[in-house]
């Protein structure tokens, strides 16, 4: 099959289909790759690297058209770009087709199959394939960029000899991709950040990326899972304690990003305008749902819009084609591996399955019909972990309670140790010869005090393996030192060598350890 990859003729979009590395790896699935001329330079991508990868440069859009099986694109097609297909051609692109009914009708009575990267579905075998995810992992990196390039102070705090800068604080609502990818990166840049989501179960993951989740009490009623990995929409009681949680924290932050939104519905509005007011001047807002209507009262889409009190508020819907770079090469691999599950037999043909989960659920048109919405995937979309259970603080008496029970429980178990030791010690005395039980006596003391050695020994000093291994080349020193006074030349050697590999064995393994433990030391 020929793969073709169109330039994007959408006002601002900077992005393309294929990368050089991309139509390498799809010319391996047995396809050839051509684009259009100048398709990928917004994006840094020159025609001469696409030839040097043995993509065919063609051009103009309709060359394209004609001369590939496959389209693939970055936004869904525009209706005149919609006329160009034909029946048997297979369209791949961002689609959206809840909202575009009229699209999809034109795509389905051109006879061409249309698979929307928007509909793939969110099970674990698809991740591969989410481009949703990859352009929100960018989005929410670029909200943090372009909230540092408004915002007039630092991010990290600072104490210089011209005087103490505190730390903006950073408030993140909503912990799906897009927040999860701003919470990483404001912190990494030092600014103390909050974050809240309605799922109270990435809690974890927030606190673990070295932020403060805001918790809301209020009794879970659904799963943010049910509704496919987002979150479900909020009750009105939930929706009125949460805007009262971020009225109580707007005068205190310096930056907030939004990222709630919800596939097929207008965006919720969390940032209402009395919240703007209260916020101090020189504050950001960036809101990422701008597109859908935006989070914030007063966004404007696709406009940097300063309020009265003097709050910048970022409302830009092209985050992603602002890094066309790293925004096309993640979007060309996520086209790739779909191309490669269209492809299994690596031959060049594609096989429509639509008995396949992925496949089916992101096919919108197929042999002149409109298969949206796809049915639900056989595999569950991957589902929430439940939130841990605090452990619950212990009280002196109970704290001294679990000592005591503990220093029991291990009496126990050294008393029952030594008396079997014991038995066994005397049975084997009985029927054992002389001979046998001196050089028995020494080996179970060899055992005891290699024993005692290492397991009294700090752990920061040697990992648990080389403590192993410590007690075991004790053993052999003291057994070797027992040997080398005998009679025996023979012996006496294997007995020196035993305890010079040994002594290597416990010295070298403490002086490595020793510059392990130097790395993690401030010098």
């Amino acid at each position: 099959m020929k793969i073709g990859a169109p330039k994007e003729i959408f006002e601002g979009e900077n992005r393309v289909a294929m990368t050089p590395d991309s139509a390498l790896q799809l010319q391996k699935l047995g396809h050839a790759c051509l684009i259009e001329s100048g398709a990928g330079a917004k994006a840094g991508f020159s025609d001469a690297a696409y030839a040097a990868a043995g993509v065919t440069v063609v051009p103009d859009a309709q060359s394209v058209f004609t001369l590939a099986d496959v389209i693939i694109k970055v936004r869904g097609p525009e209706p005149s770009e919609a006329q160009m297909l034909r029946g048997g051609q297979t369209l791949i692109s961002f689609f959206w087709p809840a909202q575009n009914a009229d699209l999809l009708d034109q795509v389905k009575n051109r006879g061409a199959t249309a698979i929307a990267m928007d509909m793939v579905p969110r099970i674990s075998r698809a991740q591969k394939m989410d481009a949703l995810s990859s352009m929100a992992n960018i989005a929410g990196y670029r909200a943090v960029i372009e909230a540092g390039n408004n915002f007039g102070r630092f991010f990290t705090g600072q104490v210089t000899a011209a005087g103490k800068v505190p730390p903006a604080r950073v408030l993140v609502v909503g912990a799906g991709v897009a927040g999860l990818a701003a919470i990483g990166t404001a912190t990494s840049l030092g600014a103390i950040t909050y974050a809240f989501d309605v799922r109270p179960e990435v809690a974890e993951q927030i606190e673990s990326m070295g932020a403060n989740f805001v918790f809301l009490e209020f009794e879970a009623t659904q799963d943010g899972a049910a509704t496919g990995g987002y979150a479900a929409p909020s009750s009105p009681e939930f929706r009125e304690k949460q805007l009262a949680k971020f009225r109580e924290l707007a005068p205190e932050m310096d930056i907030v990003i939004t990222t709630a939104l919800i596939p097929g519905r207008p965006a919720p509005k969390l940032w209402t305008e009395d919240m703007v007011k209260i916020m101090k001047p020189g504050s950001v807002i960036v809101d990422l749902a701008a597109e859908r209507g935006g989070n914030c009262d007063l966004t404007v889409p696709d406009q940097r819009i300063v309020t009265d009190n003097g709050v910048t508020i970022v409302g830009y819907t092209d985050f992603p084609s602002r890094m066309a770079a790293q925004a096309s090469t993640l979007y060309a691999t996520n086209i790739r591996h779909m191309l490669a599950d269209l492809t299994p037999g690596k031959d060049g043909v594609l096989v429509q399955n639509m008995e396949d989960d992925v496949i089916r659920g992101a096919t919108v048109t197929h042999a002149g019909a409109i298969t949206f919405p796809p049915p639900p995937p056989k595999v569950a979309a991957i589902a929430a972990a439940r939130p841990k259970e605090k452990p619950k603080e212990l009280t002196p008496a109970e704290k001294r309670a679990q000592e005591v029970a503990a220093f029991r429980r291990q009496t126990r178990n050294q008393v029952a140790l030594l008396a079997v030791g014991g038995a066994l010690m005397l049975g084997v005395g009985y029927v054992a010869p002389p001979g046998f039980m001196s050089h028995f006596i020494v080996f179970v003391l060899s055992c005891f005090v290699g024993f005692q050695v290492i397991w009294n020994v700090s752990h920061s000093l040697h990992t648990p393996l080389m403590a192993v291994t410590n007690a075991i080349s004790s053993i052999i020193i003291l057994g070797a030192l027992m040997q080398i006074g005998s009679g025996n030349w023979l012996v006496v050697i294997l007995a020196a060598l035993s305890v010079l590999m040994a002594g290597v064995n416990i010295f070298g393994g403490f002086l490595v350890t020793r510059r392990m433990l130097a790395m993690f030391q401030k010098s």
